[in-house]
């Protein structure tokens, strides 16, 4: 690029297959805090609901049902936030890819 500046991303992912607070990458064990998912990708999942908690309790901010040939979500504009952090709540056999900035 023109002047010696390049591209940043601040977009990070992490993979899931259970239950449990989400972490801020695949097999990791520091919890992802205040952030936006941007993006998610999942397969084999029958539903999965997404809560602004550390455990499966108050409002479900995002759920969705995901058939066995998988579908990518790309979400529009900032993302959908999460003010504390991300619990997922999966029912099925597969896993579940999360893009997410903060």
């Amino acid at each position: 690029m023109a002047g010696g500046s390049s591209f940043i991303s601040d977009q990070n992912f992490t993979t899931l297959t259970a239950d449990g607070q989400v972490k801020t990458f695949s097999g990791g064990s520091t919890n992802i805090g205040p952030c936006r998912i941007t993006y998610i990708q999942a397969t084999g999942i029958t539903n999965l609901k997404l809560y602004d908690a550390a455990t499966a309790s108050g409002n479900i901010v995002f759920e969705s049902t995901f058939g066995s040939e998988g579908l990518d979500i790309m979400i529009p504009g900032s993302g959908i936030r999460f003010r504390n952090t991300v619990f997922a709540d999966i029912t099925g056999s597969g896993s579940v890819t999360l893009g997410y900035t903060g």
